[in-house]
């Protein structure tokens, strides 16, 4: 008698995601009234003065959320296409900007070789484990041309990781968190603290930009 295979054992890393994405779901409505008025146009300004070349410019607003930046960077003459693991927030982008958003969890992303010429990753890469964050970089660079640009801005920390408030987060200091991307084979190009005109204590989001160096 031929017996099923058992079933696979649960991917843990998946597990942590979809927990957090839960979250996401759950106050999908009240996260988007209490953050669509947040002032991102110095990190939006940093992401394209890093991109060489004319545009449009094709961006990927990874972790889009609702699509507050998308709808900025449409409006700014550009070409954006969105990515979200909240269904909510998929929904909500697309009406929102009337760009294209995809429905990608970020442990599972599935990204066109060279397509984009920058990577807008505005509060969203500090919910990848550390364990996965070396995938996930190296997915996003084959997603960019040569010479294209990637901005992060996570909260930064002293390199604590768990969950906190019903997500799964990371908490780099720069050192760290330098280290990481650059192993990614990414060129740091930029780096500041948010809000700006603050002490650094009031500062507590980490801003860098970095390039996909050009192929020889």
């Amino acid at each position: 008698m031929i017996r099923p295979a058992p079933p696979a054992p649960p991917d843990p890393l998946l597990e942590i995601s979809a927990h957090t994405l839960a979250h996401y779901r759950r106050f999908a409505e009240g996260y988007r009234a209490g953050t669509w008025d947040h002032d991102v146009s110095q990190n939006i300004a940093a992401l394209l003065a890093a991109i060489e070349g004319p545009p449009p410019l094709r961006i990927l607003d990874l972790g889009c959320g609702p699509g507050r930046d998308l709808l900025a960077f449409s409006d700014l003459g550009h070409e954006p296409v969105g990515l979200d693991g909240c269904p909510e927030f998929v929904a909500m982008a697309k009406a929102a900007s009337g760009c294209p958003v995809w429905l990608q969890d970020l442990l599972a992303l599935e990204l066109p070789a060279g397509r984009f010429d920058g990577v807008f990753a505005n509060a969203v890469l500090f919910h990848v484990p550390s364990q996965a964050l070396p995938r996930v970089l190296a997915e996003l660079k084959a997603a960019l041309r040569p010479a294209g640009a990637l901005l992060a801005s996570n909260p930064r920390g002293a390199n604590e990781e768990g969950f906190a408030d019903g997500r799964y987060a990371c908490f780099y200091d720069f050192a760290t968190w330098r280290r990481q991307v650059e192993a990614a084979g990414f060129e740091l190009l930029e780096q500041y603290y948010r809000p700006p005109g603050k002490p650094r204590h009031l500062q507590p989001w980490l801003v860098t930009v970095w390039r996909n160096p050009a192929e020889a």
